[in-house]
């Protein structure tokens, strides 16, 4: 972590760094909402790629409902987070004056 290295990356150099089973269920709404925020830029990168993943998933199926899994930014148009907190991929609140 001196290095800079977030600590959820850290953990893989531990000794005791394992692999992850995860069961989810969640209805339609709570799959838009959590991947508007984990498929943010600005997310872990092992959370954004389950999401990434789901939304392949989903699109195979329903294509129809997989365009609504997408990050928060694209569906608003701007970015609603701090401007230190944002990635950059679109203009912030502060920004447009919002």
């Amino acid at each position: 972590m001196e290095l800079d290295i977030p600590a959820e990356d850290a953990r893989y150099l531990l000794p005791n760094a394992c692999a992850t089973n995860l069961v989810m269920t969640m209805n339609l709404r709570e799959l838009i909402h959590s991947s508007s925020i984990r498929l943010c830029d600005r997310a872990q990168w092992e959370i954004r790629n389950l999401f990434e993943e789901i939304a392949r998933q989903v699109n195979s199926v329903c294509p129809g409902l997989g365009r609504y899994l997408q990050p928060k930014c694209e569906s608003l148009g701007f970015c609603d987070e701090d401007e230190s907190m944002s990635c950059g991929k679109n203009p912030t609140r502060e920004a447009l004056g919002i």
